[in-house]
């Protein structure tokens, strides 16, 4: 179904609409039939299921269902093929049996011409392996450990006491647990291009690998289960069980089974086998000192291709079981014997080949897409293990790295601005950023697309920026590419080179090696993203900043710096038998305001002092955004308001939430993107101050226990260096820097004027770049006789913290020309800790001290015959206020 023409953006309004509003529009319609289509495809999946019927073809046996070492309650089937031997055959009665194993991805129907032609000696058993074939799909474990438990009760439910396993590929590891879980039942073990050893298969570390097999069964869940394919996908080989089967493989134990294992050993080969080295064979030959190897000309799928010069040597191998002239353990020679008993070198092990070494430097090019840097640290990495080549793999980082980037380049050009205010580039970058890195292209030129790639967290938005203003493609491509080859050889050459003498120096304290690697590419990692901005004089300045903010308490999260006020609170309420007595307080504001309340509703409760308030007016967020709108037209002309004005949460603390409006558009922005009740509120002008008062109830007069002085910070011009300069210059506005940047980012190349003094914020809130000093030498009678007739006129109201502004210190000291902006209950702290003379202990006194205050009144209040809120109501406000619906 076709939309209307007419509804198309841009007809409506009678122009042609831009080649990214087309692309979004057509986008959401492609997208709305995609997730309709991939819905009844999971319908489909689910009522007609890939296994929901056994396949006439095949026998079927019911199995206990397993995960890991235990039995589980369900049941298995497990479908199987029978080869009995052929006509002719030279074989005795009962016939020898032998478990023929497929691999994965793969099902006993791809090794069946195997399977007759060494019908020739036995009898042939074919299964299909759980999860595989017509054998059960979904199953707990996909394991070679659990397929092995599965073929032992296989052979219990047909009555066979022993077999000659042929295990092909990953069929051989499950012949290996076999024999761990049931010895007595193998005859002998033929491994054709089998797994094994650990050191031998892909990276030959566990761990990287298990990270592989991770990532390839994320991607194909993703198309599994993201794409609408009506169980055709189900039934392919690359599906999900074919994934788990590796995921959860752990290939560590084969080693000490292959050095336990006594039976006679067959191990046929490719000598070409570009996914299980021709090496591990030979390994494998070698711990196995019994063992026979035949190195075959051909690649891992002699199975399928040529079954024939497979079935000679396996069915003559049998044979000779049957006769009793196949060497076990017990019978090895010495010399080979001794040769199996060394320890394994892994100096003797190649580096990746072949399609492993395809597959390793495609994920590492992939890799480059979530982070380019730790993706060059992991490459060298495994260059100084010896997994990769340098050169290899340092073209893989390159090709990663150009691609992706010149697909951002290619984005930018075709999607255009319009694309920046949509996932996921609006989280990354905002257009202001863009727009300023247009700016330094006008000065700077291409040469800032090779500084970038120095330059950590400008690449994204400046590759945007040049496809966005129609740079070049090939000046582009060019310079990204000389700055990707100088840039990625020194990352993968520092990683491998530190790499392999942190290897060789933790090699003689025999213990794990891979926390040191980690350790040191976490370290290299860090001194890429940070050690670089130390070349630059805005990288240094941040940095400072940074460090700043970490070791100066005042700037630390709240839940960090509050955790012993709250544990101080706790031991309080325990003092006083009651863990909510606190919320008895200030009867007046629900839970005596301690989350939650509305500041509408104080502003109402605030007025018998109307002469001291601002005008405001409460936006419900029930109504539409333009009825909002309406409103606040009203109110503005009603009370002749000018921008700015004042919106923020009308449930909210600690700044967040609040803007000041400079125009209609910011304001229209700030109501549309509101989901809960605002405040719009005149703006005053002023010096700030912050008043903590308390009364306790049996007494006719309150007192002003402290007083915060709040100044907005502001920098100087000096006619040379440009706002961000002088943002980063300053001692104080640096530790704030990251807020000032982005507050101003649309006039930080501006150069102010000798003497101009630039105002860095409008707010007397600490989080939006405040300073708080204390202020309480400014207490007067005059002050403190204003604010007890406030707060007693507010009946309820007994303990917390006025915000006021005034024209001047004076006016505040003499109690005159006070407006009160907000009220807030027993969370509102006094503020005067953030003073910076005070250390984090002093601080903490001052905190404490306040809930000493708090809990007075409100026991006071308890034995008036005020109730506190009950714990559990208590815990469902706060819950609710954090967890629900943001604004």
């Amino acid at each position: 179904m076709n939309p209307p023409a007419e509804a198309e953006p841009g007809f409506a309004q009678g122009r042609s609409p831009s080649p990214a509003s087309r692309l979004f529009f057509w986008g959401r319609w492609l997208v709305g039939i995609y997730l309709v289509l991939l819905a009844a495809s999971h319908v489909v999946r689910l009522v007609w299921p890939v296994d929901a019927e056994p396949r006439p073809d095949l026998l079927n046996v019911e199995l206990q269902e397993i995960d890991g070492e235990r039995t589980g309650q369900g049941s298995v089937r497990l479908a199987y093929r029978e080869v009995p031997p052929a006509p002719g055959a030279a074989v005795d009665t009962p016939a020898p049996v032998v478990l023929l194993v497929h691999g994965s991805p793969g099902y006993g129907r791809s090794v069946l011409h195997l399977g007759r032609l060494l019908a020739r000696h036995a009898a042939v058993l074919i299964p299909d392996l759980p999860g595989f074939g017509g054998s059960t799909y979904w199953i707990p474990d996909y394991s070679i450990r659990a397929h092995a438990s599965y073929l032992r009760q296989f052979l219990d439910s047909l009555g066979v006491d022993a077999v000659h396993v042929v295990g092909f590929s990953m069929g051989g590891g499950v012949g290996l647990e076999l024999f761990r879980l049931a010895p007595e039942r193998i005859l002998s073990l033929t491994m054709l291009s089998s797994i094994g050893v650990q050191e031998l298969e892909l990276l030959g570390d566990y761990r990287l690998n298990h990270a592989i097999h991770a990532l390839q069964l994320g991607l194909i869940c993703l198309v599994q289960e993201g794409v609408p394919h009506f169980g055709r996908l189900d039934a392919m080989g690359l599906n999900i069980p074919y994934a788990r089967n590796f995921y959860d493989t752990d290939q560590r134990r084969l080693r000490g089974l292959l050095e336990r294992f006594d039976k006679p050993m067959l191990i046929v080969h490719g000598e070409r086998d570009a996914l299980v080295p021709a090496t591990a064979a030979r390994e494998h030959h070698r711990i196995v000192p019994q063992s026979r190897l035949v190195m075959l000309s051909g690649d891992h799928f002699l199975a399928f291709r040529e079954p024939a010069r497979l079935a000679a040597p396996v069915g003559a191998f049998i044979a000779e079981v049957e006769r009793g002239e196949a060497r076990t353990r017990a019978q090895a020679t010495v010399e080979r014997v001794r040769r199996a008993a060394q320890p394994f070198d892994p100096a003797s092990v190649p580096g990746t080949q072949g399609f492993s070494l395809f597959v390793v430097l495609a994920l590492i090019a992939a890799a480059t897409l979530v982070s380019e840097d730790l993706t060059g640290i992991a490459t060298g990495l495994l260059v100084a293990r010896g997994s990769i080549g340098f050169v290899p793999g340092t073209l893989a980082v390159i090709i990663g790295i150009f691609t992706t980037d010149v697909l951002i380049y290619i984005g930018g050009r075709f999607l255009g601005r319009p694309a920046l205010g949509r996932a996921p580039l609006k989280w990354l970058i905002t257009p202001r950023t863009v727009e300023r890195t247009g700016h330094w292209f006008d000065r700077r030129g291409a040469a800032l697309i090779f500084l970038s790639r120095f330059t950590p967290g400008t690449r994204v938005a400046t590759y945007i920026a040049a496809g966005m203003l129609r740079m070049r493609f090939l000046s582009f491509a060019g310079w990204l590419l000389l700055a990707v080859v100088l840039w990625v050889p020194i990352v993968v050459g520092v990683a491998a080179v530190f790499g392999f003498e942190i290897d060789r120096f933790v090699e003689p304290l025999a213990g794990p090696t891979w926390p040191w690697i980690l350790g040191f590419a976490i370290g290299l990692y860090v001194v890429l993203r940070i050690g670089i901005r130390l070349f630059t004089f805005r990288g240094r300045r941040r940095l400072l900043g940074t460090w700043r903010r970490l070791t100066r308490w005042e700037f630390w999260p709240p839940w960090i710096f509050y955790l012993p006020a709250v544990a101080y609170v706790l031991w309080l309420g325990i003092k006083h038998r009651s863990l909510t007595l606190f919320t008895a307080a200030n009867p007046a504001l629900p839970d005596g305001g301690v989350v939650g309340e509305s500041k509408y509703a104080i502003h109402r409760g605030l007025v018998h002092a109307t002469d001291l308030l601002p005008k405001t007016t409460l936006l419900s967020a029930a109504d539409a955004p333009d009825a909002r709108m309406a409103v606040a037209r009203a109110f503005m002309s009603e009370h002749e308001l000018a921008f700015p004005v004042l919106i923020k949460p009308d449930v909210g603390e600690r700044g967040r939430g609040v803007h000041l409006a400079h125009h209609e558009a910011e304001l229209r922005q700030h109501v549309r993107r509101a989901t809960r009740d605002l405040l719009l509120q005149e703006y005053i002008r002023g010096d700030e101050f912050g008043v903590f008062y308390y009364r306790m109830p049996h007494e006719a007069r309150g007192r002003i226990w402290a007083i915060t002085e709040k100044k907005l910070q502001s920098v100087m011009g000096d006619g040379k260096h440009s706002l961000e300069e002088l943002i980063l210059m300053d001692d104080q506005a640096v530790c704030q820097a990251r807020v000032f940047l982005r507050r101003h980012e649309h006039r930080l190349d501006d150069v102010p004027a000798p003497g101009e003094a630039v105002s860095l914020g409008d707010l007397g809130n600490h989080c939006q770049g405040a300073r708080f000093y204390d202020g309480t030498h400014r207490v007067t009678p005059a002050l403190e006789e204003v604010v007890d007739r406030v707060s007693k006129g507010y009946e309820g109201f007994l303990v917390g913290r006025y915000d006021v502004r005034v024209p001047s210190p004076e006016d505040f000291e003499q109690g005159t020309n006070l407006t009160i902006i907000e009220l807030n209950g027993v969370t509102s702290e006094a503020t005067n800790i953030y003073d910076p003379k005070n250390s984090l202990w002093g601080a903490y006194r001052i905190l404490f001290e306040q809930w000493r205050i708090i809990f007075r009144v409100a026991e006071a209040n308890r034995k008036a015959g005020v109730r506190p809120s009950r714990l559990h109501r208590l815990l469902g406000r706060i819950g609710r206020h954090y967890f629900g619906s943001t604004a």
